[in-house]
């Protein structure tokens, strides 16, 4: 068993990482991969700021569930 705070920080700060960390490869991949996609996509659309603030969203998300993952 994964420290579960551990897995969220990892997943902060690398989307994914906690999720793999955790035990489920596949489900850090795929949510590395989406946010290497909004990283792309965003930062084509939108300005600046707002891509900041989309790629922040996803992180807390990723954290909250690497998080919920390793309890």
């Amino acid at each position: 068993m994964v420290n579960a705070i551990l897995a969220g920080i990892l997943s902060f700060l690398i989307p994914g990482l906690g999720q793999a960390v955790a035990g489920d490869i596949k489900k850090g991949i795929i949510f590395f991969v989406i946010a290497v996609i909004i990283a792309i996509f965003a930062s084509f659309i939108f300005r600046h700021w707002i891509v900041l603030i989309i790629d922040l969203l996803y992180a807390l998300y990723a954290a909250y569930d690497a998080y919920q993952m390793a309890q």
